[in-house]
């Protein structure tokens, strides 16, 4: 298996920028691969064939059919998600019953190392809880989803659902798919200013972008999501002032701003090094805390596989995974992600949207040279 430990730039800050990555060569042993140039920055990566998960889904089926019983819910996601939630709320408590201020900097530390990470878990359980994977009926998974909600302040986890599900089917399609970057924050955030400030307030872009490019319509669901979490809000501050709610919402933005585990939002589908390969994979030991969501790949081929299965679907078909680069850090993707040209609001795939979800490529152009065919992620 080749080492992608070089994959996405530099894997410290004392590297700086290292143009080597590591590909596997047709004997299976570790070669430098050449960079292909640089994306243009003026606009996105617009491709014309179809999503890469649903085809290697078939594949792996029909090579592992096996495949199909890591599917199903996991019982252990609930304790996950009460004990997360407990934590949470005891924390905030604490903090108001022992008048600790928001301006201190025990509750900045706090608020940043325990409760963005915290919080980050909550995003998380909420991600995999929208699949359907923690009980075996609907209801049930939206329920928790709801309470899941709770500590991080701002109700939205029925709204990420029909989001997050369309992220899914219509992969990069333009204007479904409302995990891409707008034309606006192409045109405004495409410079090293402004990607540090994308990094800083990724939650705010992943809140407000989705009102803008796709208006859901209320249902009951939503409106449930709203009431129980104004209502948590309201009784939590009438019991305990506005503390808690101070630290529930710094736990949020940290969790998605300049934070180890929100290095994610960057690693999972921007583009590296002129690649069109769209979703990457990260298996370092940030997993452990983040629902495994760093096997992405993975999750993408298979959404009804629960997180604590995905490994075990790599080992299953090591030889879909193991040959596609990898992340090894998500801090240091925020990182490379700010400092290198190379890379920025532009570096994401998209495609025309069409009513089936299913691109086709376009037929080989012939020309002077020869074939020339469109690319191919």
């Amino acid at each position: 298996m080749a080492d992608f430990s070089l994959f996405g730039g530099a894997d410290s800050l004392s590297e700086g920028r290292s143009p080597r990555r590591t590909f596997p060569s047709a004997s299976g042993k570790e070669k430098n691969a050449t960079l292909l140039p640089p994306q243009d920055p003026a606009d996105f990566l617009w491709l014309h064939t179809e999503e890469p998960h649903r085809s290697r889904r078939l594949e792996i089926m029909k090579k592992h059919p096996e495949v199909t019983k890591l599917m199903g819910y996991e019982p252990f996601t609930k304790y996950v998600v009460f004990g997360v939630v407990t934590l949470q709320f005891a924390i905030s408590i604490l903090f108001a019953q022992y008048h600790v201020k928001w301006s201190s900097p025990l509750f900045i530390i706090i608020a940043y190392a325990i409760g963005g990470t915290a919080n980050h878990n909550l995003f998380l359980a909420i991600h995999e809880i929208t699949h359907n994977l923690a009980f075996p009926r609907i209801w049930q998974n939206k329920t928790l989803a709801i309470f899941a909600n709770l500590p991080i302040g701002i109700p939205y986890a029925a709204a990420f659902k029909k989001y997050h599900l369309e992220h899914h089917k219509f992969l990069g399609q333009d204007g479904i798919d409302t995990d891409l970057p707008t034309k606006l924050e192409l045109y405004l955030l495409n410079n090293v200013l402004g990607k540090v400030f994308f990094a800083t307030f990724q939650i705010l872009f992943y809140a407000l972008r989705p009102t803008f490019v796709r208006v859901q319509t209320l249902t009951s669901w939503h409106i449930l999501n709203i009431l129980a979490v104004l209502l948590s809000n309201y009784i939590t501050y009438s019991l305990f002032g506005p503390t808690p709610l101070i630290y529930f919402i710094f736990s949020s933005f940290f969790a998605g701003s300049l934070h180890p585990c929100a290095g994610h939002f960057i690693a999972e589908h921007y583009l590296w090094d002129g690649q069109d390969q769209e979703t990457y994979s990260y298996y370092g030991w940030w997993n452990i805390v983040a629902y495994n969501v760093g096997y992405h790949n993975e999750h993408h081929d298979f959404p009804s596989i629960p997180w604590t299965r995905l490994p075990k679907l790599r080992e299953l078909a090591p030889e879909y995974y193991d040959a596609l680069p990898a992340h090894p850090s998500w801090p240091m993707v925020i990182v490379n992600f700010i400092r290198d040209p190379e890379v920025g609001i532009f570096a994401r795939a998209k495609r025309v949207p069409t009513r089936s979800g299913i691109v086709v490529p376009k037929a080989k152009k012939v020309g002077a040279e020869g074939d020339e065919s469109d690319k191919n992620e």
